[in-house]
């Protein structure tokens, strides 16, 4: 297990390229068990939570290779619906196998995913979802079989715009029988990726990016060629970090029509932000300005995953923020440990009120989960001093090498080995 060593204090500065999103690539992976051959993935980044599904895939029987940011898939050879407990308790992303091997096989049986510790995510809309579409579920402790002859079109209204129960829906429908309509379906730009890589496959999909997805089945599915979008929190964090740290960095390959919340946000802190094309140069020269209210909330709100991120920024600024968390209830395990390195935040339930301070300064601090982690990582190259983040397999599921991100830009970390401390024995 490894730990990061920062030592903070120094403005990041250059330019950097965006990796493929993590979370549009994960259901993209598992939407290639449909294909009837091989599937080409572009712009895929190395990340644990991709070699976590590329090893259940292979385990269901596919061919899999993961060349630079290139993934091939070839599903023709797969013989399980079976997808193993040790594996699904790694990544909760796992559960969007279940539409796509019902779909393929008749049956599925998974486990109760894994995953970061956030918050209760419950997965009862993706089940309910496939019992519209004419799934019979049977539950035994966290072992779950889903069974269908022949998947049926449906009209499914969501509660909640659940993104992966969006998601799963599309894939188990996209072969299904008839039309298939999801009402209160999220709206995040992974979902229209997927869409976009179904219909390169054959599929008819549209609406993906409103909040109504019609899914018209189809006999079959081809193989195809595809890329990735940009990673749009992996953007948002390199964003905050040079605001933290008060550089000048610019970003190449982004969308930054999916981060119009952020940099709003952003630009009321009096951070300068430059957009062109697939471009942004984010620019910060002075201490951040306070922000009143920031509401995290399904897409195109601000998002839940950069909560953390920001939080540093304005842990430094000049004045009193308040950032509300609506979408997971232990969504502020980082506030401890900015704690530690002098914030001064102060929680009552679901709000954080926070109370800028001039300097953050270095220290011991873990990761509790991915985004917590990734936050604590610009906390420590902001800060005064040396800062050392443990835990660090919880930043490896979302960003590829981010000793090597931030390096890149200046900023003075490395990745060492844990030494685990041991007490010896006495006689």
């Amino acid at each position: 297990m490894d730990k990061l060593v920062i030592e903070g204090g120094k403005p990041l500065s250059g330019t950097i390229r965006i990796h493929g999103a993590k979370n549009a690539a994960l259901p993209i992976l598992a939407a290639s068990m449909l294909a009837e051959g091989a599937v080409t993935l572009r712009n895929v980044p190395r990340l644990l939570d991709i070699e976590v599904m590329l090893n259940i895939l292979q385990d269901l029987g596919c061919r899999t290779d993961h060349t630079g940011d290139v993934v091939t898939v070839d599903s023709n050879a797969a013989f399980s619906s079976h997808v193993p407990e040790s594996l699904m308790r790694l990544m909760r992303s796992s559960v969007f196998l279940m539409g796509p091997l019902l779909a393929r096989f008749g049956e599925v049986e998974v486990y109760q995913p894994g995953g970061c510790a956030i918050g209760e995510r419950k997965i009862d809309l993706h089940l309910r979802g496939l019992q519209a579409l004419g799934a019979e579920i049977q539950e035994t402790g966290s072992r779950i079989v889903c069974k269908a002859e022949r998947l049926t079109g449906a009209e499914i209204i969501l509660d909640f715009p659940s993104v992966g129960a969006t998601e799963n829906i599309m894939l188990a429908a996209v072969l299904a029988s008839g039309r298939t309509t999801i009402v209160g379906a999220a709206r995040e730009p992974e979902i229209q990726d997927l869409e976009r890589f179904l219909n390169a496959m054959g599929g008819k999909v549209t609406g993906a990016g409103t909040d109504t997805v019609c899914i018209e089945g189809v006999e079959s599915l081809s193989g195809c060629d595809f890329e990735i979008i940009p990673d749009r929190i992996v953007t948002g964090t390199v964003m905050v970090a040079a605001a933290a740290t008060r550089g000048d960095v610019t970003l190449t390959g982004t969308r930054p029509g999916h981060l119009t919340s952020l940099i709003h946000v952003m630009r009321r802190a009096g951070v300068h932000i430059d957009v062109e094309n697939d471009i942004m140069r984010v620019i910060a020269r002075s201490r951040p300005k306070s922000v009143d209210r920031v509401v995290t909330s399904p897409y195109p709100a601000f998002p839940t995953d950069l909560q953390a991120q920001l939080m540093i920024l304005l842990s430094i600024a000049d004045g009193v923020s308040v950032v509300k968390e609506t979408v997971f209830e232990g969504r502020f395990k980082h506030v401890d440990e900015l704690g530690r390195m002098g914030a001064d935040i102060r929680l009552d339930l679901n709000t954080a009120f926070i109370r800028g301070v001039p300097q953050l300064y270095g220290t011991t601090v873990e990761a509790s989960d991915l985004r917590a982690g990734a936050a604590l990582v610009i906390a420590g190259l902001a800060a005064d001093g040396r800062t050392t983040v443990e835990q660090v397999h919880h930043i490896d599921r979302g960003y590829d090498r981010i000793e090597q991100m931030f390096s890149g830009l200046g900023g003075d970390i490395m990745r060492l080995p844990f030494e685990r401390v041991t007490t010896g024995s006495h006689r």
